[in-house]
């Protein structure tokens, strides 16, 4: 199956008062048509800037210093700006993590969401309303021919959030990068989200990366896990490969800090203290420049505070950077 998306030895620097300091160092990774992969990781690991990256939308001062992203035969990287707002929004779109920003509160969400349309599909007023009446009510929005007409301060919080779905779903793109897509609403309308983002898969082959600390979400939604730490990507594989059978420490971490329902005679037995991980995620220009996650790492050992471990291949496309395993 053809690759979607293919991200080659991607490094991202700010400039600090101290000089230009990586943000993310090194990444790869590629999506197939169709298939879902899923970014996990603390806040500040780099989740949100691998896709700003992507769009090339960095905030000032952010400079993609090597590698390249390829969006199927074209060059992300390299191209030119007008030729790049051809692509987004069109073959590549993104749900924003925060819609109230991302949303123009002088605009009513109907104008905004068929500007996509008419900008990149050429539709006239009439049919671009009642396509985006009709996408609205996809995603559950009461009285979609009212609210078309509607501003953003007049949605709730859960109504934007669907609203910038319907956004980046309007010309059906190949890559759909969503970030955090269901963070304000309740785990119905999830469920039912996520049910229209595979059934667009299904019609279009459109490739999802997605972004989120939510591993009972990557379960259900995700072909391929990419785990990131400080920048650095730590362990990559199949889904259920890497959540059954974790071989960095930081991946069994976030598994394990995980709360579990437990119901009939299990709701009985004693209450065990959820775990966690000790320390935080190291600040801009302090981070190791051996294993990053030693500091906070229990199986750490001399050699992984002195050499970077290398990104390996277990087997079966399960890749891992860890002295642990390494040395085995």
């Amino acid at each position: 199956m053809a690759q979607a998306l293919s991200i080659d030895n991607l490094t991202v620097t700010v400039r600090l008062p101290q000089g230009d300091v990586p943000v993310l160092e090194n990444i790869s990774l590629g999506i197939e048509e169709g298939k879902t992969l899923a970014l996990v990781g603390e806040s500040g690991c780099g989740k949100s800037m691998t896709a700003l990256a992507v769009m090339r939308l960095m905030p000032e001062g952010f400079t993609v210093t090597s590698g390249r992203i390829v969006l199927g035969n074209t060059d992300i990287s390299a191209l030119p700006l007008p030729e790049l707002r051809k692509v987004r929004g069109n073959r590549m779109s993104m749900i924003f993590q925060e819609p109230m920003t991302a949303l123009n509160p002088l605009y009513t969400v109907g104008d905004q969401i068929g500007e996509v349309l008419r900008l990149h599909q050429g539709l006239g007023k009439a049919e671009c309303r009642k396509r985006v009446i009709r996408m609205l009510a996809d995603v559950h929005i009461p009285d979609p021919d009212t609210r078309i007409d509607a501003y953003p301060h007049q949605f709730s919080g859960g109504m934007r959030q669907r609203a910038m779905i319907v956004m980046a779903l309007a010309c059906r793109p190949r890559l759909l990068i969503a970030d955090e897509p269901t963070t304000a609403l309740d785990v119905t309308v999830q469920a039912q989200i996520f049910d229209l983002l595979r059934q667009l898969q299904r019609e279009t082959g459109t490739a999802i990366l997605f972004i989120t600390h939510d591993l009972i979400s990557v379960a259900d939604m995700a072909d391929e896990v990419v785990v990131l730490y400080a920048g650095r990507c730590v362990e990559k594989g199949a889904t259920e490969t890497v959540l059954s059978d974790p071989l960095h420490p930081y991946t069994s971490n976030l598994i394990a800090s995980v709360p579990h329902l437990k119901i009939g005679k299990a709701a009985t037995e004693p209450f065990k203290r959820l775990s966690e991980i000790p320390g935080i995620v190291p600040n801009l220009g302090k981070r190791s420049s051996a294993c990053i996650f030693a500091p906070r790492c229990r199986r750490a050992f001399p050699l992984c505070r002195d050499s970077p471990p290398p990104f390996v291949d277990t087997g079966n496309g399960h890749h891992v950077a860890c002295w642990d395993i390494v040395k085995d």
